[in-house]
């Protein structure tokens, strides 16, 4: 498989596993409509697991635009390669959803407008202020791409390492997470938030679209202080 296939079909899983989730707590008539935040951030954390074990032999398992700046930054990865990656990962998560929305499509339709799924495609803030929330995905994306650094830097059992990282995101997800529903990948949301957006979802509302800047812009600066503090360090 090469890389940018597996960072495809890397970002897909992770994607299906996550929004799938998040369609099953929001969805009228889903067996698991309502479940709690502890649920949101193991769910996302497994997904992310299952996401690098099915890409990181091929690619590294990136999945993740901020992942793959902050390591060209770092001089661990070619440029050349960064915008295929990152091509990949926003292809990947933008079919991940789209395979959510026909997995759930009877649910949707069952789920009156007045109920906002957007969210399930895409994040958004608890309290609607840019500069906070700007601060909170860069918080949180420092927090996942120093930690990831860090648990690189040691040495796993084989194949333990995407295990590791599953519980940094629940971790993250649940430390962090609750100020803007913790994007920390650029993928992760303008993906899905375009799949949302295109395609004919029943009884969909906005795609908030003035906000979608923020985990774009914010986890890209957290991924850079993250790889420039890991350097001065080690």
């Amino acid at each position: 498989m090469s890389a940018y296939l597996a960072e495809f079909i890397g970002t897909m899983v992770l994607i299906m596993f996550g929004n799938g989730l998040l369609a099953g707590l929001t969805l009228n008539k889903s067996l698991s409509q309502g479940a709690n935040w502890v649920v949101v951030t193991f769910g996302w954390g497994f997904a992310v697991m299952i996401g690098i074990y099915v890409a990181g032999a091929y690619s590294g398992a990136h999945l993740n635009p901020a992942v793959t700046i902050a390591l060209a930054v770092g001089g661990s990865f070619p440029w050349a390669e960064v915008v295929p990656y990152i091509i990949a990962q926003i292809a990947g998560a933008f079919v991940g959803a789209s395979i959510v929305i026909l997995h759930y499509y009877p649910h949707f339709k069952a789920t009156p407008q007045e109920i906002d799924t957007h969210g399930i495609f895409s994040t958004g803030p608890a309290i609607r202020n840019t500069p906070f929330n700007l601060i909170s995905e860069i918080i949180a994306t420092f927090a996942f791409i120093f930690g990831l650094l860090m648990i690189g830097a040691n040495s796993f059992t084989d194949g333990l390492n995407p295990l590791i990282l599953g519980f940094l995101v629940v971790a993250i997800g649940m430390s962090f997470g609750p100020t803007t529903g913790y994007a920390i990948n650029p993928a992760r949301d303008l993906g899905p938030r375009l799949a949302y957006f295109l395609l004919p979802v029943p009884n969909k509302s906005g795609s908030d679209w003035r906000y979608a800047w923020i985990p774009i812009v914010g986890p890209i600066i957290g991924g850079l202080l993250a790889i420039g503090l890991f350097n001065i360090l080690l």
